[in-house]
């Protein structure tokens, strides 16, 4: 026989007046909240997959920082190399004016004063800052201005060549800048021609590369090298590259004002003596700054005297070689872009799958922690039930005793 005391009938009625009204507040919680788990007690399992799926979303929102940061980045830069090309075409198309022979002095400083200018506007660009005031093109010096002026007004780097690089995902990682001097500075020039020694007063001209294919095969596919030129007492043109190997030149014999081959390049050699002990340089595969380039064909436009065949045959040079420099920035500006462009593809691509990602991610956490509200009011509407009938039939059992029997 089992005996019930009136204490014992106390407290397992308010036990469970308690636990129907946690129950009815939890589920009051969670329609409030929107979620299922609102600590881990909820659902000790599920609270932990939730944990590591906030920790995935933290991981994905840091990154889609990142990609937002790398192509705005990566933007600027392009839209700064897109600037640059247009400054150096109009700089092209004004060298083409220079070059015609009947220009007179006056309109020679007009096209001089406009390079000028927009030399200024390349050099403008090239100091082009992000949001945060760093210039982006000085590599890792940030803080230092990457195109400078010496004493002399010309234009120098003073930046490094580091290159920064941004992770937009778990070892995915893309450059997001680029240094000025791989993209201003180190610009292939054209082949020019000059003095070695000069005893008869001549000069060198019209050197250009006419044949990349034969200048390489001259070298057996080594970097082709400066060539010395020289011309014997018989009249033949001696030609030798550094290590002092001769090269064959068509047609071998001088004369003066006439051009001649050697290894891929022209060159003409004017108004020596043969075998008076002449000698030139053939300057092949050198670097110029294309701010040099502007500043040479600048100052050559405002110097140099058309009135003697030395003089003129140096304007021509100067033009000629103006224009190749131009083209070579060009070109070289236009493969940074390109460059470029393939970093914002990666970049878009990584914005897509971390999308996708975030999304997917997202759903499994929806699934785990957010409420059916449905199902949520169902139960809160039966849970309410169940709490009034537990109360009221407490309430009557709380009231009876053995007195009522006497």
């Amino acid at each position: 026989m089992i005996r019930i005391s009136s204490q014992q009938i106390f407290a397992n009625g308010i036990s469970r007046l308690q636990d129907l009204n946690s129950n009815l507040a939890s589920t009051q919680e969670q329609i409030s909240t929107g979620k299922r788990v609102n600590k881990p007690s909820d659902d000790p399992v599920a609270a932990a997959r939730i944990l590591k799926l906030d920790q995935e979303l933290t991981r994905i929102s840091t990154y889609e920082r990142n990609v937002d940061l790398a192509d705005n980045r990566l933007s600027q830069e392009e839209n700064a190399l897109a600037s640059s090309i247009d400054v150096l075409q109009r700089i092209r198309e004004l060298t083409v004016q220079a070059g015609n022979g009947a220009l007179s002095v006056n309109d020679r400083i007009s096209i001089s004063s406009e390079i000028e200018e927009r030399l200024g506007q390349l050099a403008n660009i090239g100091n082009t800052r992000d949001a945060s005031g760093e210039y982006i093109f000085s590599g890792f010096q940030g803080s230092v201005q990457a195109f400078q002026q010496d004493a002399d007004g010309k234009y120098f780097y003073g930046g490094d060549e580091g290159q920064r690089v941004l992770e937009i995902d778990d070892g995915v990682t893309v450059p997001i800048s680029d240094n000025g001097k791989g993209i201003f500075v180190n610009i292939p020039a054209a082949a020019t021609g000059d003095y070695t020694t000069n005893v008869s007063g001549g000069f060198i001209s019209g050197v250009s590369v006419v044949n990349e294919a034969d200048l390489n095969a001259a070298y057996s596919g080594s970097f082709p090298d400066d060539i010395t030129l020289s011309v014997d007492g018989a009249g033949n043109i001696q030609a030798q590259d550094s290590q002092g190997n001769l090269l064959s030149v068509s047609p071998s014999v001088y004369a003066s004002g006439e051009p001649f081959v050697v290894a891929g390049v022209e060159a003409t050699i004017s108004d020596i003596t043969p075998g008076a002990g002449d000698s030139f340089t053939l300057k092949i595969n050198e670097r110029q700054s294309v701010f040099g380039t502007i500043e040479n064909l600048i100052a050559g436009l405002g110097s140099l005297d058309k009135g003697t065949p030395e003089g003129l045959a140096a304007y021509d040079d100067l033009i000629a070689q103006s224009l190749v420099n131009l083209d070579n920035a060009q070109e070289s500006m236009l493969l940074k872009q390109t460059e470029i462009g393939g970093r914002m593809n990666a970049v878009d691509s990584t914005r897509d799958f971390l999308a996708d990602s975030g999304l997917y991610t997202n759903e499994i956490r929806s699934q785990l922690q957010d409420v059916d509200y449905a199902e949520a009011i169902s139960n809160l509407s039966f849970q309410s039930f169940v709490l009034e009938a537990a109360q009221q039939s407490f309430a009557r059992v709380s009231q009876l005793s053995l007195f009522d029997r006497l």
